[in-house]
């Protein structure tokens, strides 16, 4: 079985989370960036795009737009990436606002969903991405300490959607 895992991050956090479902899934894996030019010839495809400022890359939707009929008829996968899953009660397909408004706005269904937490990443920022991220994690309660890097992503979540995807086979 081939896979194919499509990611769209901002600072690198879904790109990690993409090479460490690599790991764990069986047979051919190839993991490429929404931005590089890849053949979508693959038995599965999962797609995992992270969060800037509420919103998700333009580029997915319009990559998703683009090959909706192809991934209805493939098993598929989507997770997204983002620091308010943190919080246990925003951390699936179902509680995070954000994976549920980008599923109701799309046409693709995937077969499968899953929402990770990411990371704080304060020292790769600009200055005003470091202020408007500091500025957010004070109103929803999170670290405000910008000499601070917090990784909040479970990977035993990552795991457990990785056998789960296993099990799709």
């Amino acid at each position: 079985m081939k896979t194919l895992i499509i990611y769209s991050s901002y600072d690198g956090q879904t790109k990690k989370i993409a090479e460490f479902l690599a790991e764990k899934l069986t047979g051919e894996i190839e993991v490429r960036s929404i931005f590089d030019e890849f053949s979508l010839d693959a038995d599965r495809i999962i797609i995992g795009a992270s969060i800037r400022y509420g919103h998700f890359n333009p580029h997915l939707y319009k990559f998703i737009e683009k090959h909706t009929a192809l991934l209805n008829r493939t098993s598929s996968a989507f997770f997204g990436v983002n620091l308010t899953a943190r919080k246990a009660n925003k951390n699936t397909p179902e509680t995070n606002l954000y994976v549920r408004k980008f599923l109701a706005r799309i046409a693709w269904q995937p077969t499968l969903g899953a929402v990770f937490a990411g990371a704080l990443l304060y020292s790769r920022y600009s200055f005003f991405d470091k202020m408007m991220i500091k500025f957010i994690m004070k109103i929803t309660g999170g670290e405000t300490d910008t000499s601070k890097e917090i990784e909040y992503t479970d990977w035993q979540k990552v795991a457990e959607f990785a056998e789960k995807l296993n099990a799709l086979n």
